[in-house]
């Protein structure tokens, strides 16, 4: 089962797409989104990772993923690639036991510990959120 709901190569999803699909996660969505774009002065595009991961709205900085979202049925999937030392750091913020576990049970590859979060609720979207911070400072306000 592919993470995230469209997962055809040929068809880029629409946001009206997205959001039907997202249902009523669409404020956790939109939250995180405009977090991204505010605070990290980040845009936003379309990837397509594969048959197993489908098409996600991607966040990068200086060619480098910071986030990218996998929409699903009434849910989203957040991956965050994060290495050892960020992953010792996110164990220390105080996040959810299911977090906490996904960084676990993340395999560590050369390019870090890929977390697959999916963000069903408030919780799980502050664990997102702590969980950039230690990706990524925001940038300051002038």
């Amino acid at each position: 089962m592919a993470i995230g709901t469209f997962i055809d190569r040929g068809r880029q999803p629409t946001m009206t797409e997205i959001v039907t699909a997202i249902g009523s996660k669409r404020l956790l969505w939109e939250n995180l989104t405009s977090l991204i774009a505010d605070s990290y002065k980040l845009k936003s595009d379309f990837a397509f990772y594969g048959k197993n991961y489908g098409w996600a709205l991607r966040f990068r900085k200086g060619g480098k993923a910071l986030l990218s979202l996998y929409p699903n049925q009434e849910s989203f999937t957040a991956q965050i690639i994060i290495g050892q030392e960020q992953a010792d750091e996110a164990l220390s913020l105080g996040l959810s036991k299911k977090a906490i576990k996904i960084i676990e049970d993340a395999h560590p590859y050369p390019e870090g510990r890929w977390l697959f979060i999916k963000v069903e609720s408030e919780q799980d979207l502050n664990d997102v959120k702590k969980l950039l911070t230690v990706k990524s400072q925001p940038v300051k306000k002038v």
